[in-house]
């Protein structure tokens, strides 16, 4: 499991007849009696009517909504911008949530294409190969600043490691409800991206080693539900994760924390090798 490792974030009515009385011979029907409660019966049934007709309406009008795209938000905020613009509104709006227990900020965050930056050059990477589990093949994947996102959280001690506070299994909790989070929102409302690669922030004295690989797929049942939903709007700290948020986390990253290293190609293209934890 991801929370075994020691980066930040490594760490579940029938119906009846009655029968008629006879009348008694030398005896006729008189006049039917007005009941004083009939009338009430009727009042009671037209209201009940109405009642059903508003409520039959409501539903129409819902259901109308919903196809014209005015039903329920899936989330309180949104950005406004698109494309890459967009995923750096969300990771400034999506990081100034997360706390330590000390108040200070968990991460930053840094949005920006797929890309390495040696010697001061940005090169763009094109390609992920995801390396195989025993038995079966490695996967190459080409993306692209149309269609993919990289964020980097950032601790901002050395090497981007968390300085401040004890490194826990629950704090690497954390870091992967904000890599869910971030990419839950990418994928909502930036429609051409489907890769979401996230590196994670390493123990105090380490080198990053560890990140998230998210394709839009993999968060097909969140995406279809408001966010709520999925994360509680309140972001928790550490110690106060609850066990369904847990269950959820884990669900969805564990399975897609890799070991990272770079590669370049004979022509030059760099290459992002992820090497499963569990190879």
């Amino acid at each position: 499991m991801a929370a075994d490792v020691a980066d930040e974030g490594l760490p579940p009515a029938e119906r009846t007849t009655s029968t008629p009385v006879p009348v008694a011979p030398g005896l006729e029907a008189g006049p039917k009696e007005e009941r004083p409660f009939r009338k009430r019966f009727i009042v009671f049934y037209v209201l009940l009517a109405a009642a059903i007709g508003a409520t039959v309406a409501g539903v129409i009008l819902a259901a109308g909504s919903s196809l014209t795209g005015g039903g329920p938000s899936w989330s309180a905020w949104k950005p406004d911008a698109s494309g890459q613009a967009a995923a750096k509104q969300i990771a400034a709006h999506v990081s100034k949530s997360y706390h330590l227990p000390s108040g200070e900020q968990l991460v930053d965050v840094i949005s920006k294409p797929p890309s390495v930056s040696p010697a001061d050059q940005q090169i763009p990477i094109h390609y992920i190969a995801v390396r195989g589990k025993k038995g079966t093949g490695d996967q190459i994947i080409q993306v692209s600043a149309d269609d993919s996102v990289m964020f980097s959280l950032c601790g901002l001690g050395t090497s981007c490691a968390i300085e401040k506070g004890k490194p826990s299994v629950e704090r690497g909790t954390l870091v992967r409800r904000q890599i869910l989070e971030l990419a839950l929102y990418t994928f909502k409302y930036v429609p051409s991206i489907k890769h979401i690669i996230a590196f994670m922030p390493p123990t105090p004295g380490a080198q990053p080693q560890y990140v998230v690989y998210l394709q839009k797929n993999d968060v097909t049942a969140q995406l279809k539900m408001p966010l709520v939903r999925t994360l509680n709007e309140r972001v928790p700290l550490p110690s106060s994760i609850s066990r369904k948020e847990q269950q959820t986390i884990d669900e969805v990253t564990e399975p897609r924390v890799y070991k990272f290293s770079l590669s370049q190609a004979q022509q030059g293209d760099a290459i992002l090798v992820l090497a499963p934890l569990s190879a």
